[in-house]
């Protein structure tokens, strides 16, 4: 795909509209990265762990009749993680510090994830769009379209299997 530096540049646009915004991420729901802008991270491996979590939480929504995945927000001690749908193929991941106002950070998260998702759609980029006076960054191989059948996260389905070792019974405390 031809859109990352549009993407990039969504992804610093985004800084700019939320106060404490740590770090951000665009990747195929494969967990391949599209953009970053991530400081402080290892953007492969946020974008694999996203991946496994987008998995995760689809699981959850089709379990619990919720609908469509279209977001994830995780709390830790030091700040959130915010994962936000980006079209059928693309996810959207913000690190933000922990006095970031959430409502602001949906809100700019959502929007952001519905333009990376047009970006990604139309295949602007260089030679497009905004871009057009850069020139094309060298192709390597050809890379398969993805699947637009496929669901976002979809993950096999395992069968429950016995425990190996019998539960001790729980002290009541």
């Amino acid at each position: 795909m031809a859109v990352e530096t549009d993407v990039l540049d969504e992804l610093r646009r985004l800084r700019t509209r939320v106060p404490r915004l740590a770090g951000s991420l665009a990747a195929t729901v494969d967990g391949l990265v599209l953009a970053h802008d991530v400081p402080d991270a290892e953007p492969e491996g946020l974008a694999a762990l996203t991946a496994a979590a987008l998995g995760v939480a689809y699981r959850v929504t089709d379990a619990t009749a919720r609908g469509e995945f279209r977001e994830l927000l995780v709390r830790g001690t030091r700040g959130y993680v915010a994962t936000y749908a980006a079209g059928n193929t693309t996810v959207l991941t913000l690190l933000a510090d922990d006095r970031v106002n959430v409502g602001r950070l949906h809100l700019e998260g959502r929007r952001s994830g519905a333009r990376i998702a047009d970006l990604v759609a139309s295949g602007a980029g260089p030679g497009a769009g905004r871009h057009a006076d850069r020139a094309a960054p060298e192709q390597g191989p050809p890379v398969p379209a993805p699947d637009a059948d496929r669901r976002i996260g979809t993950l096999p389905v395992r069968a429950p299997q016995r425990p190996a070792h019998r539960p001790r019974p729980q002290a009541d405390g």
